[in-house]
């Protein structure tokens, strides 16, 4: 492994070590941090964009992201933690962590919901030991935040994804990768 090579693991391993010291509601009062950051994103999403109200009625649960840090130099990475919700009650903890490499630089934070659209979708979610975003997840929110979509192609969509609340030098925010896992906070 040449220099350059050891010297971009070690800036990588120390920007994903330091995701998981940023205020994602870790340490002693993990479990009431986590809870107040999710109310106060499901207030800001539903009087923000009032369609997801329409998409938390028809889904069968939904997994609430408050605070994803994603951060990157080369090499990068993102963690959050939320909860899955069924029926608006809390079921679950869970942790969000991704890892990335190539040409990035910047950081930045948002909030993301997954709304589980059947009941199958929300089951392999929490059947699975980890389970990793890809690509059969339907946006429903486009990148300039004009809009929430809960038209009748969109919730066909087994998962839709709405990712909103940017902020950083970052450009863009994909759900691509992101590994979620079962937690006690």
């Amino acid at each position: 492994m040449s220099t350059l090579s050891r010297r971009n693991f070690a800036l990588g391993a120390v920007a994903v070590g330091g995701l998981a010291a940023c205020s994602n509601g870790i340490g002693g009062a993990g479990q009431q941090t986590i809870d107040a950051r999710v109310q106060r994103t499901l207030s800001y999403m539903y009087s923000t964009y009032p369609g997801t109200q329409d998409l938390a009625e028809k889904s069968a649960g939904m997994l609430v992201m408050p605070v994803m840090t994603e951060a990157g130099f080369g090499i990068g990475g993102s963690y959050g933690r939320g909860v899955l919700q069924i029926s608006g009650t809390t079921v679950d903890y869970y942790s969000a962590t991704s890892a990335s490499a190539g040409l990035q630089f910047g950081a930045q934070q948002f909030s993301h919901v997954l709304f589980f659209m059947t009941n199958e979708a929300l089951m392999n979610f929490r059947q699975s030991s980890g389970w990793a975003a890809g690509a059969d997840i339907e946006y429903a929110l486009n990148d300039n935040a004009d809009g929430i979509r809960a038209d009748t192609t969109t919730t066909r969509a087994p998962v839709i994804a709405v990712v909103f609340a940017q902020a950083g030098i970052r450009i863009g925010a994909s759900l691509e990768g992101i590994k979620y896992t079962r937690i006690i906070p």
